[in-house]
């Protein structure tokens, strides 16, 4: 079996002064496939998220990124985490500096990261923002325009644009469609399925909407107060769920008349 480019060992997590969000935590991410988090609102989902971003450190147990533990007090080492590890967040309308043009909104990694240097080539910087502005399906011109001249589908495009701009191998995504409707989130969960089959890139979603988990995701893990009650092939454990727990979400799915 080929070792998981991300994972969980055992992994533990208490804010000070706090029950356990977190414990026992087991998860491998296998290179380019799409793994989901799954659970009600309080299961720990954004929670193993950070932890798998290095935002936050485990108070037990390790996050390994290619057999390495993550940790979030080296900053050398996390600079270089966060070159194959980007995240997307929740809500287009926060996660992007209104004050910003679009063009240095997606060149922030790029600078951050020391792929290219303040002040350097602004043509090749110029050229990775119009590649990344193509992949996620806007034009060009985009770049000079600001935030609030979209719509929230096609913020999430740029916050997508963001993540990819430095050619990151993971991405991790908080409930990234759950803030647009309906046929926007079918819409950004084709370019997500795209990205992951063009490119190789891993992704690792939270979302509580299970028919995006079904679309895009081939492995999912279920969380319930801040364990794993069941993890393994999202057709065997959407379709033929072993816990009561996974039972019950799946039994809570609106369904039509």
């Amino acid at each position: 079996m080929t070792a998981p480019i991300l994972e969980a060992r055992q992994v533990g997590f208490a804010y000070r002064g706090s029950p356990a969000t977190l414990a026992d935590v087991s998860i491998g991410v296998p290179a380019g496939r799409a793994v989901a988090l799954v659970g009600e609102s309080g299961a720990g989902k954004t929670t193993l998220l950070h932890l798998l971003l290095g935002l936050k450190r485990p108070t037990s147990g390790q996050v390994l990124f290619d057999g390495n533990v993550v940790e979030p007090r080296d900053r050398a080492w996390m600079r270089t985490f966060r070159r194959h590890v980007q995240t997307v967040f929740q809500d287009p309308y926060s996660s992007l500096d209104p004050r910003q043009r679009v063009d240095r909104i997606i060149a922030e990694p790029i600078h951050s990261l020391g792929l290219v240097r303040r002040g350097g080539s602004r043509a090749e910087t110029a050229q990775r923002v119009a590649a990344a502005l193509d992949v996620v399906g806007l034009p060009e011109d985009a770049a000079r325009r600001y935030p609030h001249e979209f719509s929230g589908g096609q913020r999430q495009r740029i916050a997508i644009a963001r993540a990819i701009v430095c050619e990151p191998r993971v991405l991790l995504a908080d409930e990234p469609v759950s803030a647009l409707d309906v046929s926007t989130r079918a819409r950004i969960v084709d370019l997500l399925a795209e990205l992951r089959d063009s490119r190789g890139l891993t992704i690792v979603m939270v979302s509580h909407d299970l028919a995006v988990v079904a679309t895009l995701c081939s492995y999912t893990a279920v969380l319930e107060r801040g364990r794993i009650v069941e993890q393994g092939d999202t057709a065997q454990v959407l379709g033929s769920p072993r816990h009561p727990y996974t039972r019950r979400l799946i039994a809570g799915v609106p369904r039509l008349p």
